[in-house]
């Protein structure tokens, strides 16, 4: 049987490893907020087109999905503490050969390491914050995690801002940061949570259908998200918004990210069956896919429309991820969580083409369109498990 460090009965909050995931995983997310930018403009002032930018920057959704299946056999064989400080290493370490590699080819490796090591980190660390939490909190603690996070990822574009793209001292400053995502890691290492083998040797793509409310919503939110952002400042100055107006709407986005993780996590808290929670997450998703074109002439109305969107959905990661933690525990959990981030990467990769596509296809309204669509598939899946277990 499977085990880990907090055993099922176990209602007290790990407070020092989910300090330490948390802490570790949100300066992490800092420096890659600071070395996207970073890195794009260092290839633009190189000569490099924008396709070959993109191409490179591509390689990070399929590095994602090359490295879930990873996490689990290496945090069996190291364990869980001693894996992430390995791959802080090696995320550290490729992001100084960015700064050193001569030719563009080099950057494709790095970018590679860059990216499995980062997957391999977010997979091992979600799965030490849900061992850490009790039933009952799990929604809560993965809200503050997710909040943690965004701002993590907001911090890195105003350093960005601040220390621009010359010379050694970004690079530098994503090393200092990097190395302190170790140090609660080192420090809560022997209450990291030990994944014992069961003696199976399962599929790990069976873990995508094991919990598949879970694995769907994140699919959707990385095709939502992912797509989303890309081109919804296409989407903007098709409607008529200036460049600066249609960032600012991106802002509220993610401003409704970070200010509604909390409480939506603990609204999952009280419900007996989160997948209900999904489902009026997605329908929100949907609803505002609608309204967008009604409420685009009014820029404060779009706005809001777009912060309590952009919170609403961004709750399905969180709610997903509460809802495999109560699904799963122990080898299980960690390789459901592998397969939990496998399905972001999948859906990184299929939102911008389904999108840009339904844009060609349709014009502006087919962003909204095709967002929609996804929505709609995931809404249809839920309720069909519902239903059946309702009748079963």
């Amino acid at each position: 049987m499977t085990v880990d460090t907090q055993s099922q009965g176990d209602e007290r909050v790990h407070w020092l490893p989910m300090v330490a995931a948390i802490s570790s995983i949100s300066v992490v997310g800092i420096a890659i907020g600071l070395g996207m930018p970073l890195l794009s403009v260092i290839l633009e002032t190189r000569g490099h087109s924008a396709s070959m930018i993109g191409l490179n920057t591509a390689v990070a959704g399929l590095a994602s999905i090359a490295g879930a299946p990873l996490a689990t056999p290496l945090a069996m064989r190291f364990g869980v503490a001693w894996t992430m400080i390995a791959m802080i290493a090696a995320g550290a370490l490729a992001f100084v050969g960015f700064h050193f590699a001569p030719d563009f080819w080099m950057w494709f490796p790095l970018r590679i390491v860059l990216h499995i090591a980062l997957t391999v980190l977010f997979i091992l660390s979600e799965f030490w914050i849900s061992t850490s939490a009790p039933p009952h909190r799990r929604g809560l603690v993965l809200g503050i995690y997710a909040t943690v996070l965004s701002l993590g990822f907001a911090a890195g574009p105003w350093l960005f801002a601040h220390l621009g793209s010359s010379g050694f001292r970004p690079f530098g400053v994503i090393i200092a940061l990097v190395t302190l995502a170790a140090i609660p890691v080192l420090a809560a290492r022997n209450e990291s949570p030990t994944i014992v083998s069961d003696g199976e040797t399962s599929n790990f793509l069976r873990y995508i259908w094991l919990v598949p409310s879970a694995t769907a919503a994140v699919l959707v939110f990385g095709a939502v998200e992912t797509g989303g952002f890309a081109l919804f400042p296409i989407y903007g100055s098709r409607i008529g918004y200036s460049e600066a107006d249609a960032a600012l709407l991106l802002t509220m986005i993610g401003l409704g990210n970070v200010l509604l993780q909390i409480p939506i996590g603990m609204i999952s808290d009280r419900v007996s069956d989160r997948r209900y929670l999904l489902i009026a997450c997605a329908t929100v998703g949907l609803v505002g896919t609608i309204f967008m074109p009604f409420f685009a002439q009014n820029w404060h109305l779009m706005a809001a429309l777009l912060f309590v969107w952009g919170g609403v959905v961004a709750a399905m990661y969180t709610i997903g991820l509460a809802h495999l933690g109560s699904q799963l525990s122990g080898h299980e959990l960690a390789s459901a969580n592998a397969a939990f981030v496998l399905c972001y990467g999948v859906g990184m990769v299929l939102g911008p083409q389904a999108i840009g596509i339904g844009m060609d296809a349709f014009g502006p309204s087919g962003f909204g369109w095709s967002l929609g669509l996804f929505f709609a598939t995931y809404i249809a899946l839920v309720a069909l498990r519902l239903v059946r277990k309702i009748l079963l």
